[in-house]
C-alpha cells in the first residue's frame, strides 16, 4: 500500500513579522526598504502584516536588500546552543578587546557579545552610537567604565549598566588587570566579522 501524499497545510504561512523584525533590526524603515526594493509601501506594510502574499520575485527583492536568506523565512523556531569556542569573533570598532557573538547571526532580536578586555583597551576616545534600542553592560570580572557625553559609569564585577545605545558613549578598562564583559543589545545590532 502506498504512503498516502501530503496535504497543504490550510493555515496561512505567516512571514512577515520576520521580515518586519529584520527591517527594524536593520534601522531601515518601511520607506527606505520601499525605495531600495521599487517596491510600494502599502505593499511592504501588509506583506509585514501578513495581509498579502509577496510573490516569488517579489518576496527575493525583500530578502536581498535585507540581506536574509529566503529559506530564514520558512524555518520554525529553533533552539541553537553556541558554545563559547565555537562563537565566531566579531570586531565592534574597539581596540584590546577579543569580541565573540554568542547568539546565532540570524537572530534579529537580541545579540549577545562576550568581550575580554586588555588592560587600557577602549572603544576609542570619540563617542559612538549603536542603532538599538536597549545596550546593557555586564562586568563578569574586572571593571570597565562607561563615558557619555555628561558622565562616566564605573562598574565593577558584577555590575550591570542599560542605557540606550542610541546615547552616545565609549568605553574603557581603567584596570591594569585583564575585565570580561557581557554586551546585550535589543534588537540585534548589524555586527562585521573579524
Amino acid at each position: 500500500m502506498a504512503a498516502p501524499h501530503p496535504a497543504p497545510s490550510g493555515e496561512p504561512l505567516r512571514i512577515g513579522a520576520k521580515l518586519r523584525a529584520t527591517r527594524r533590526a536593520q534601522g531601515l524603515t518601511i520607506d527606505q526598504l520601499a525605495e531600495a526594493t521599487a517596491l510600494t509601501k502599502g505593499f511592504i506594510s501588509r506583506v509585514e502584516r501578513d495581509e498579502t502574499s509577496p510573490s516569488v520575485a517579489s518576496l527575493v527583492t525583500l530578502c536581498q536588500v535585507l540581506s536574509l536568506p529566503v529559506g530564514a523565512l520558512f524555518d520554525d523556531a529553533v533552539q541553537r546552543v553556541v558554545p563559547l569556542a565555537d562563537a565566531p569573533l566579531i570586531n565592534m570598532g574597539g581596540s584590546g578587546a577579543v569580541e565573540r557573538l554568542l547568539t546565532p547571526r540570524a537572530e534579529s532580536r537580541v545579540q549577545l557579545l562576550r568581550s575580554t578586555l586588555q588592560p587600557g583597551a577602549s572603544g576609542g576616545a570619540q563617542l559612538y552610537t549603536i542603532n538599538c534600542d536597549v545596550e546593557s553592560v555586564h562586568v563578569l570580572r574586572g571593571r570597565v567604565t562607561l563615558r557619555f557625553a555628561s558622565e562616566s559609569v564605573e562598574l565593577a564585577e558584577g555590575d550591570t549598566l542599560t542605557f540606550s545605545g542610541r546615547d552616545p558613549h565609549t568605553w574603557v578598562n581603567p584596570s591594569d588587570g585583564e575585565s570580561e564583559i557581557m554586551w546585550t543589545i535589543v534588537p540585534a545590532a548589524w555586527s562585521g566579522s573579524a
